[in-house]
């Protein structure tokens, strides 16, 4: 009987329970829209670090990750090989030769990162040949270089140039190649492009004299999820002189990132609830006192004070229950083809590839978004509509019945 008094109520007043519907509404699509753009825009600047260079786990020589060096690389990677074969129908590996140096042309030169890579190996774990923008993709000839657009804008050349690449070797004398430029490549971090050429592991060894050595191997699981798995079985496996690292070692600002951004979320969803708030006590206790006559006349009648509470705090959850359900409905309507086609913000371009987000951001709503949204909206709705039930507790009924 409460709930059907209550949802009358609620029908007697269509446009201000219309109003409170739609403020509710609005609370939850900025809440659900607001965390799902947040969370797209966070794992689009993991996963291009992952998928530019990181990789989901790689193999060093112990104390490579702090002093990235040409004397830190592997000398003998053949256990490791080994190693890594028991593990072939788990994931993709490639190997990789590390050194920092300079490329030129004839017009200019700058320092980069050098990057030997086992071209075929390198396009499993990585996704640096989806960004080739000219040119093509690293063959298996040993005189070809990857370039970024920002580095082949700074010397000048276009593709089929000659440019030569320059490093010190493990006695110190100078290394030098001359490659041809097959392909430019242009990720979503520009501060990556930078600073990051490739050429084949074959050319880089023959450059740096170490024809052997390896600087890391990236390993990508077929199945992400079981990255720290095979990470730790990795590690059991090899000698104490081998170091295996996830992304979340080599990418700890990122993710300590995501992590203060889960944990500093339910600041935000506290605003959206404490304005909904005011918003719920202020309609309800208009409700409760242009109901002052009927209230005092129920009261009169034998309703109770629990009852009368009870009724109150029915309406406004119905209220919440409704805009919440509302509210979800049209952020699934707006969500569904924005995840597909992205929210296209070219006009800040620059900015966002410095962060390595990309110009194009795709939302990715989360089941704890729409618990976290069910519960808080209509648990706020309760509370705010607390205040407002006990004011009408309080109420004479002989004064009450006198209010007109």
């Amino acid at each position: 009987m409460t709930s059907k008094i209550a949802w009358r109520n609620i029908l007697r007043n269509k446009r201000r329970s219309l109003i409170l519907i739609i403020s509710i509404m609005i609370g939850v699509i900025a809440m659900i829209l607001t965390d799902a753009f947040s969370v797209g825009m966070m794992q689009q600047m993991l996963t291009n670090q992952i998928g530019a260079d990181a990789g989901y786990i790689q193999i060093h020589k112990s104390g490579y990750q702090a002093n990235p060096s040409l004397k830190n690389s592997i000398a003998d990677a053949g256990l490791i090989r080994a190693v890594l074969a028991k593990e072939q129908s788990s994931c993709n590996v490639s190997e990789r030769l590390r050194t920092l140096g300079l490329v030129s042309s004839a017009s200019n030169s700058a320092g980069v990162a050098i990057v030997g890579i086992i071209p075929g190996e390198e396009k499993k774990v990585t996704t640096i040949h989806k960004y080739i923008v000219k040119g093509n993709y690293l063959s298996e000839n040993t005189d070809e270089i990857l370039l970024s657009t920002a580095t082949a804008e700074k010397l000048r050349v276009e593709l089929g140039d000659k440019v030569v690449i320059m490093a010190s070797r493990l006695d110190g004398s100078v290394g030098s190649e001359a490659c041809r430029v097959a392909g430019i490549f242009e990720t979503y971090d520009s501060g990556f492009d930078q600073t990051h050429v490739y050429i084949p592991l074959r050319t880089a060894q023959q450059m740096l004299g170490v024809p052997d050595r390896i600087s890391e191997f990236v390993i990508n699981p077929y199945d992400t999820k079981q990255t720290d798995l095979i990470a730790l079985r990795l590690a059991s496996a090899l000698p104490h002189d081998d170091e295996v690292l996830t992304y979340k070692h080599m990418l700890p600002v990122l993710v300590m990132q995501i992590q203060v951004y889960d944990e500093t979320i339910y600041i935000f969803y506290a605003i959206i609830a404490f304005a909904l708030l005011f918003g719920i006590i202020n309609t309800m206790l208009m409700a409760v006192m242009e109901r002052t006559h009927e209230f005092g006349v129920d009261m009169a009648i034998g309703m109770s004070n629990k009852r009368i509470f009870t009724m109150i705090l029915t309406e406004a959850i119905y209220l919440g229950i409704i805009g919440t359900a509302v509210g979800i409905a049209v952020s699934c309507a707006i969500f569904i083809p924005l995840s597909h086609s992205g929210w296209n913000l070219a006009t800040f371009s620059e900015s966002l590839n410095s962060l390595g987000i990309g110009t194009t951001i795709y939302p990715i709503l989360t089941a704890s978004s729409l618990i976290n949204t069910v519960l808080i909206i209509p648990i706020s709705a309760t509370i705010g509509a607390m205040y407002p039930a006990l004011r009408a507790m309080k109420l004479q009924p002989v004064e009450a019945i006198r209010t007109v």
